[in-house]
């Protein structure tokens, strides 16, 4: 069956957004990446199917997208494609995928945006709305920092993740993989407050409409958008930072747990992650920060940085 281009790429983001549970925004920009390639096939190639993609069109739109893309960029696109390609082959639409021996451009690695323990505890802890969305909001802040948790995995919680006893949570992380991490008392304490005023949050007397955790005031799950909002605000309204995102808090969590001795394969598995190359980056971060404390408190490193400065 000959399919359009359009419906294999619908399937393949209901693939992405109900069996591997990305987050919304990656399941949308996976989308628009593979449009933009086919739209660009089409004018170029005249390819107008799956089947008569090869290296030679992917090359020739990495080509036209390189200059006017970062590295960083194009590689993300270049990765919408490979999976496409990938999830085509694996259902055995196509017998190989025309992308497995195109290379990702390389990106420079970037350290975690991190904040300290002190600006962290600030956008907690600092006062809060008497009302059910500021309930909602602290809850919000307490579980991300709290727990580590990326937005999609906060995004997707239920009522029913929370262990209130055991202080644990179950979360559906990347991959649909489960996983059971520890809660904090501060966080479990502002999730019992905002549970309390939740049904409250909808406009109009409505009730919620589903189990979510979070949710906006039509009784719907809270958009990982509106989570993002909500955390960049907190961090305008407390002073801490004029761009913050949920992921520096999950790197703040990570961050503060190494530098206070925590096992780096316990924060592996706190954090989700199926290598241990990904959580070593926060080696880094640790001795840039311990460097940092250094230059600026041993006596030897003072004297040497008043010798360069009379330079």
């Amino acid at each position: 069956m000959n399919e359009s281009v359009d419906t294999f790429i619908d399937k393949f983001t209901q693939y992405l957004a109900y069996e591997k549970r990305v987050s919304p925004r990656t399941v949308t920009t996976y989308s628009s990446a593979l449009s933009e390639f086919f739209n660009f096939a089409e004018k170029k190639n005249n390819i107008t199917s799956v089947y008569g993609v090869d290296q030679m069109a992917l090359r020739a739109y990495l080509a036209d997208i390189f200059d006017s893309n970062s590295a960083a960029t194009v590689s993300k696109k270049l990765s919408a494609l490979r999976s496409f390609f990938d999830f085509l082959k694996r259902k055995g639409i196509i017998e190989s995928s025309p992308v497995a021996l195109i290379k990702t451009p390389r990106v420079k690695k970037k350290l975690p945006v991190f904040v300290s323990e002190e600006e962290a505890l600030k956008i907690a802890e600092n006062s809060w709305p008497k009302t059910a969305k500021g309930a909602r909001d602290r809850a919000i802040i307490e579980m991300l920092y709290g727990s580590g948790l990326r937005v999609s995995e906060l995004y997707s919680l239920n009522t029913d993740s929370i262990n209130m006893e055991n202080l644990t949570l179950l979360i559906t992380g990347k991959g649909n993989k489960q996983r059971l991490v520890p809660v904090g008392s501060k966080a479990v304490e502002a999730v019992k407050d905002y549970l309390k005023l939740r049904n409250t949050l909808p406009l109009h007397k409505k009730l919620p409409k589903d189990d979510a955790l979070f949710i906006n005031r039509n009784g719907s799950r809270l958009s990982v958008r509106t989570i993002e909002r909500i955390v960049s605000s907190r961090g305008l309204e407390t002073g801490t930072r004029e761009n913050i995102y949920p992921h520096a808090l999950r790197h703040s969590f990570a961050t503060h747990l190494l530098n206070d001795g925590a096992d780096l394969r316990v924060i592996q598995e706190l954090l989700g992650h199926s290598s241990l190359s990904t959580t070593q980056k926060y080696t880094h971060v640790s001795v840039e920060a311990l460097t940092k404390v250094y230059d600026s408190a041993h006596p030897l490193a003072q004297l040497k940085n008043s010798q360069n400065l009379k330079k």
